[in-house]
C-alpha cells in the first residue's frame, strides 16, 4: 500500500538573531510550496518542536534561521521525533554553522579558505597578535552567526582593538580580509546551480547591506568566463560534499582581485538554511538554470517527500 502524501510543515520565527528574517522566509515557502503540497506555516517563539508534529502526516521544510534554527538543534529534536524533514541533517548542520570547522573541513579538500583565527570571548588573543598572523586588513565576526550578525571589517590595531574591546560572550573568528568580488551559488542534490556575484555600495556586505533596498546589487548569472564559472561551482559542490550536506545549501566566495594568486577563490561559508525569499540569493542562483521560486522549493523539499513515502527511518 503506498503511504499518501505529506503535509509540508514550513516552520519559521524562532528565537535566533534573524527571526524576521526567518518570518519573511517561511511565509514566501509556505506560499510557494502550496501550489504542489497540502502545507501548514508554523512560527515558532522556543528552541522546542511545534505541538501537533506527527511523524506519520508531516514533513518538515525549516526556514529557522541562526543559533538552534540551523544549527543542529531543531535537527536532532525532529530525528528524536522521527520526523522527515528537508535539508541537511544535525552533523551536517552543526558543521556548517560552525565557520572555523567548514573551513578546516573544506581546505582539506582543496577549497581555498582566508587565513583565520578562533577564539571564546573569555580567551580573546591580543589586537597585536591577530595582526601578526593575519595582517591589517581584517573581518571579525562570531563564529556561528548567519546574516552578517556581528560582522566588522577593520583596518589596523585601534580598530581591532575596540573591536575586541566590545565582545564579551560566544565564539568568534578573526580573518584576513581578501578583496575582491562577492559570489553565491546553490548546490541542490549534490549540484551546483548558476552564480550570484554580490555588489554592495559600501564595499562590505553587512546585515545593512543584505537587507535594505538598494543598498546592493546583484548580478545572475555573475559576468564571468565559463572557466571562472565552473570552478566556483565546483568548489561549492566540494564543500558541499566535504561537510556532509544532503538535499541544498548555499556557498559563499569571495573571488581575490590579484591576478598572482594560485588559488584566488576563497570560501567564506556554507549556509544549509539560507534565506528563502523570492529575493534571496540561493533563489536568484536557481533562476539562473530556469527554476523559477515554486518549482525551487519544490525541488527542495521532494527528497524529504520521498523519504516520507518510502518509510525510510529516521535516526535519534
Amino acid at each position: 500500500m503506498n503511504t499518501p502524501g505529506p503535509v509540508i510543515a514550513v516552520l519559521c520565527g524562532g528565537t535566533s538573531a534573524e527571526r524576521e528574517v526567518s518570518l519573511g522566509s517561511g511565509r514566501a515557502c509556505a506560499l510557494a510550496l502550496a501550489r504542489n503540497f497540502p502545507t501548514r506555516l508554523l512560527e515558532l517563539d522556543a528552541d522546542a518542536l511545534p505541538a501537533g508534529l506527527n511523524p506519520a502526516q508531516h514533513v518538515v521544510f525549516s526556514t529557522l534561521h541562526g543559533t538552534f534554527g540551523e544549527d543542529g538543534g531543531m535537527q536532532r529534536l525532529l530525528d528524536a521525533a522521527g520526523v522527515h524533514y528537508a535539508g541537511c541533517d544535525a552533523i551536517g548542520s552543526a558543521l556548517a554553522m560552525d565557520k572555523a570547522r567548514t573551513k578546516q573541513t573544506v581546505a582539506a579538500r582543496g577549497v581555498g579558505v582566508p587565513k583565520g583565527l578562533a577564539f571564546a570571548a573569555g580567551q580573546k588573543p591580543s589586537a597585536e597578535e591577530i595582526i601578526s598572523a593575519l595582517g591589517e586588513q581584517l573581518v571579525v565576526k562570531p563564529n556561528s552567526e548567519g546574516s552578517s550578525v556581528g560582522l566588522a571589517v577593520l583596518t589596523g590595531r585601534a580598530e581591532l582593538a575596540a573591536k575586541l574591546a566590545a565582545i564579551t560572550a560566544g565564539e568568534w573568528l578573526a580573518e584576513e580580509r581578501i578583496i575582491g568580488r562577492e559570489l553565491s551559488v546553490g548546490v541542490v542534490g549534490g549540484r551546483a546551480l548558476g552564480v550570484v556575484e554580490i555588489s554592495p555600495r559600501s564595499g562590505v556586505y553587512d546585515f545593512a547591506s543584505k537587507y535594505t533596498k538598494g543598498l546592493t546589487e546583484y548580478f545572475a548569472p555573475a559576468p564571468l568566463d565559463a572557466a571562472t564559472t565552473r570552478a566556483v561551482q565546483a568548489a561549492a559542490e566540494t564543500a558541499f560534499a566535504a561537510c556532509g550536506g544532503r538535499d541544498y545549501a548555499r556557498a559563499d566566495f569571495i573571488l581575490a582581485s590579484e591576478q598572482n594568486v594560485n588559488n584566488p577563490l576563497y570560501l567564506l561559508e556554507l549556509n544549509t538554511l539560507p534565506g528563502m525569499k523570492e529575493t534571496s540569493l540561493l533563489p536568484m542562483s536557481a533562476r539562473c538554470v530556469g527554476l523559477d521560486f515554486t518549482a525551487l522549493v519544490r525541488e527542495l523539499v521532494s527528497p524529504a517527500a520521498q523519504r516520507f513515502r518510502a518509510g525510510d527511518l529516521v535516526h535519534a
